[in-house]
């Protein structure tokens, strides 16, 4: 009998992934901070997660293969794509980044990052255990 990591994992393992890429992006945001002209971007967790759920909890749904790099994206490709943060105060040059924000944003996301990562952590650790019949 193999192990299936996707039914033991769940959405932890995509979860961890979207932090990942969501990190790059508030960390290219306040690395343009100073940057006439710059959009500050972001990604929008909640909307990815429930692409993902949908997906998942459509009885007899099929998830759509790319076989080729020219083919369309689905719908649950495209929840996760870069969206425009709207402005609180922009500056006069349009740059739109609020470098507090972006950090508080950066800090969060980190924090969750590592939730993530400690609950992916026990999983395995369970997973050890029960292979090994302890």
């Amino acid at each position: 009998m193999s192990i299936s990591f996707d039914n033991a994992l769940g959405i932890h393992e995509k979860a961890l992934n979207f932090r990942v890429k969501r990190a790059e992006v508030l960390a290219n945001n306040l690395a343009n901070a100073d940057t006439p002209g710059f959009k500050a971007r972001d990604l929008d967790f909640k909307a990815a997660l429930n692409s993902s759920l949908n997906q998942f909890s459509e009885p007899g749904a099929m998830a759509m293969a790319k076989t080729n790099s020219k083919h369309l994206t689905t719908n649950a490709e495209s929840a996760d794509s870069l969206l425009y943060r709207n402005p609180t105060q922009p500056s006069i040059d349009g740059n739109t980044v609020d470098t507090q924000q972006e950090t508080a944003a950066y800090m969060k996301n980190a924090m969750d990052y590592q939730a993530s990562f400690q609950f992916l952590n026990s999983k395995f650790k369970g997973l050890t255990r029960a292979i090994k019949g302890e």
